[in-house]
């Protein structure tokens, strides 16, 4: 799958199920290229999400919530996931 039409993906699912006042997706997978089995198919994705509904919840049960609405693209496309909520 193409980078760009991941982000947009991932972007279109998290603003339908997350109410976001800002959400930032970044491609980090510059940083891993040497790495030892990384995996060129796979991306290693940054999120920067400004919600008030996840920071009222656990870190653990907000990024279980995130997990659940991208598990498709985790599970083939995603290699790494950073969550960051603000």
């Amino acid at each position: 799958m193409d980078i760009n039409k991941l982000i947009s993906i991932i972007k279109k699912k998290i603003t339908k199920n997350i109410l976001c006042e800002s959400l930032k997706v970044e491609d980090k997978s510059f940083l891993h290229k040497k790495h030892l089995g990384n995996d060129s198919n796979k991306f290693h994705i940054k999120l920067s999400i400004v919600s008030k509904e996840l920071k009222m919840m656990s870190k653990i049960d907000s990024n279980k919530k995130i997990y659940k609405i991208l598990n498709e693209e985790i599970t083939n496309f995603i290699h790494s996931l950073q969550i960051l909520i603000k």
